[in-house]
């Protein structure tokens, strides 16, 4: 099993640039945020992830896979909205 120092480590440097705090509570569970380098906006937040099932380098890959893809399309929404 991986630690939650070292989980949080390999996530937190997955995103860079983008500036990333990863929290694992005492129940397991994690919280991930981005913001924006530039000017720290929080661009997503999604908490209640499973710590425990994090125990590969699948398993987090997939995870941060996942999570960029949430950002990009959350990104192309707002980009959408000024658009308009």
């Amino acid at each position: 099993m991986i630690s939650s120092l070292e989980l949080r480590h390999i996530i937190e440097a997955a995103f860079l640039p983008t500036k990333c705090a990863c929290t694992i509570s005492s129940d397991g569970t994690m919280t991930i945020q981005l913001s924006s380098p530039d000017n720290a906006e929080e661009q997503l937040t999604v908490t209640g992830i499973d710590a425990t099932s994090m125990a590969s380098s699948r398993a987090i890959a997939a995870l941060v896979a996942e999570l960029k893809e949430e950002l990009r399309l959350g990104r192309l929404t707002i980009q959408e909205r000024l658009k308009a």
